[in-house]
This record gives structure tokens, C-alpha cells and sequence, in this order.
């Protein structure tokens, strides 16, 4: 949780693994939503925010 916190305070994109495909998102926040904590990224290419919850990510790492 710290990784992801300190990727969103600096900006850092991070490769994430759900449900078998793999993102690769600039990091927003990490908040809450409902029960859930979320972490919200930007696709570099598109600009689209996607929201991830946090229980459904199979691996993550935060990228240099």
C-alpha cells in the first residue's frame, strides 16, 4: 500500500495484473470506495482514468 501511495504522490506509472491482462497506468490516488480501497490510473496513451480495486489485482509493481 505504501509503493502505491508514494507512485501516486510522484506521478509513477505501475504495471498491474487483473483477471489476466495486464495495465500499465501513470498512478492518480489511492482512496476508498464503499469497502473497497481503489487505486485510480490514467492509460498514458488515451488519457482514460480506470479504477482498480485493490482485491482484484492478481500482481502489481511499481515501474521507474
Amino acid at each position: 500500500m505504501d509503493q502505491l501511495e508514494h507512485a501516486a504522490r510522484n506521478g509513477r506509472r505501475v504495471a498491474l495484473m487483473r483477471r489476466g491482462t495486464e495495465y500499465i497506468v501513470v498512478a492518480l490516488r489511492v482512496t476508498s470506495a464503499g469497502r473497497h480501497d481503489v487505486l485510480v490510473g490514467r492509460l498514458p496513451m488515451t488519457g482514460e482514468e480506470l479504477t482498480f480495486i485493490l482485491n482484484e489485482i492478481d500482481a502489481m509493481q511499481v515501474l521507474e
